[in-house]
């Protein structure tokens, strides 16, 4: 499987997920719903609007690593939003605006976008000053998604915690088309 084939639909479909997620606490919070995005798992760690912008942000990184270009100015506004969520959390429109950037980037993206990368290797400084040194495909695999998914479980935790009503149909509900027909259980 290519890095496109591999990256960009999951990144896709489960920021597209994550954007159901905000419009459920939309509807089932109102005005109050904006109140979520300062929610937190625990005291140490970031917010909901962090975790919000850090899983675009995981996403987006991928795509300019991986095509070998540098980072846009714009990603670097978003890192810093998101660590400055705590202060500045925004609203859900804020959020679903940054999650609809981030899927309009990806699906724009042409079908082997980030394949030229195969085989090549990327060092990966961490804010800490400590560098990794990874092929792009451990990168996409070890770092990318990995990083990718714990930002978008902690938004998933953050929201089930606070009352969002959030089930597992939710985090899969980009399998619904692959479903047989006739084995959907009724009732």
């Amino acid at each position: 499987m290519s890095l496109t084939h591999l990256l960009v639909p999951t990144f896709v479909q489960m920021l597209k997920g994550l954007s159901a997620w905000l419009a459920k606490a939309q509807a089932t919070g109102g005005d109050d719903a904006d109140a979520l995005l300062s929610a937190r798992l625990a005291p140490d760690m970031f917010p909901l609007s962090t975790q919000i912008r850090f899983a675009c942000v995981q996403a987006q990184e991928a795509v300019y690593r991986l095509k070998g270009e540098d980072f846009p100015a714009a990603l670097g506004g978003l890192l810093d939003e998101g660590r400055n969520g705590a202060e500045h959390p925004g609203s859900i429109a804020d959020a679903q605006g940054r999650i609809a950037q981030t899927v309009a980037l990806l699906e724009a993206l042409g079908p082997d976008a980030l394949d030229a990368a195969a085989g090549t290797m990327i060092a990966h400084a961490l804010p800490n000053g400590m560098i990794l040194d990874l092929t792009a495909e451990q990168y996409a695999r070890d770092w990318s998604l990995s990083q990718f998914y714990f930002h978008l479980m902690s938004a998933y935790a953050i929201l089930r915690g606070n009352g969002v009503e959030l089930g597992k149909a939710d985090y899969v509900a980009h399998m619904f088309p692959y479903i047989r027909p006739g084995t959907m259980p009724t009732g």
